[in-house]
């Protein structure tokens, strides 16, 4: 039985020493419901939603190997059976997302990891709603730094791209979710890197967060690496 134990033991700590801690962090003055859709075939955490009061943090283990993404769910209103909605970031009206995505415009938070190091960025090409930061601690790697869009796109939002709410704007489109066109999704004859190029919408975005993913071919200035790492991830 010693044995046993003992056995179990260390699979549990090997476990541990493979996983990377999460933690969601709220700065914002309100009250936000953070969403977790997981990679095609990876776990889901947290069952994929839950509520954050202004100043509460969670950790998230999240296992060897795990990939996914993290975005804020603001103006939500959830009955007793976690049926409800969010004026951003929806995920099919439910507290819990269990796979689904959040519905655009939603500012994206991104991680691959253990492939071989982590891989993670922060995403506008669903769109902008809340600002967000992604600090590693205790990793290693000459591109494992604190990434984040923390300017207030939605007091800079073109005109086209804005998501009102009582008067005000409260999300920011990309231009492939207002416009529909394969020249600002990056699809038909401008699918490649070398036939789509940032619009002056992308451009706006980049001017605001330099780290963050404009459109879908701004990889060389938005993807950033760790060894070893955990995260927090603020929202506000």
């Amino acid at each position: 039985m010693a044995l046993n134990m003992l056995h179990l033991f260390l699979l549990l700590s090997l476990s541990g020493a493979d996983a990377a801690v999460f933690t969601l962090q709220n700065r914002c003055r309100n009250t936000i419901w953070p969403g977790i859709q997981p990679g095609a075939g990876k776990p889901q955490l947290m069952n994929g939603g839950l509520k954050l009061l202004p100043g509460e943090t969670v950790e998230i283990n999240a296992p060897k190997g795990w990939s996914g993404r993290f975005w804020g769910r603001r103006w939500c209103s959830f009955d007793e059976s976690g049926k409800g909605t969010c004026f951003t970031g929806d995920c099919g009206g439910q507290l819990q997302c269990a796979g689904t995505g959040g519905t655009p415009p939603a500012t994206l938070v991104e991680f691959t990891l253990d492939s071989p190091v982590d891989y993670y960025d922060v995403s506008l090409v669903d769109g902008y709603n809340m600002r967000v930061s992604i600090v590693p601690s205790g990793g290693s790697g000459p591109n494992c730094k604190q990434i984040s869009c923390l300017s207030d796109l939605n007091k800079h939002c073109p005109n086209g791209l804005q998501v009102r709410r009582n008067g005000h704007v409260v999300a920011c489109k990309s231009a492939c979710l207002a416009f529909n066109t394969p020249k600002y999704c990056c699809t038909g004859a401008y699918g490649s890197p070398q036939r789509c190029k940032p619009s002056s919408y992308a451009k706006v975005f980049k001017a605001s967060c330099p780290t963050a993913y404009s459109y879908a071919y701004d990889d060389p200035t938005s993807t950033f690496t760790c060894g070893g790492a955990d995260y927090l991830i603020s929202f506000c």
